[in-house]
């Protein structure tokens, strides 16, 4: 696969809930900031993501919306 670095994140999963299909995985990138994302169960699986564990945070470019107060 190939991204740019600077759509690339490292941080640590903080958070997982899980569902029936999807769970909510909230990752911090650093102390006071998270990112959380809606992945597939399965995905959870096969990344074996668990609470604690370094992962990346990916982000597209076209989803990303910047809003002010």
């Amino acid at each position: 696969m190939q991204v740019s670095a600077r759509n690339t994140l490292k941080a640590n999963v903080k958070n997982i809930v899980g569902g029936a299909v999807n769970t909510e995985v909230t990752l911090e990138i650093v102390p006071g900031i998270e990112v959380t994302a809606i992945i597939t169960k399965s995905s959870v699986e096969q990344l074996q993501l668990v609470e604690g564990k370094e992962a990346y945070v990916l982000i597209k470019s076209s989803d990303v919306m910047v809003a002010v107060d």
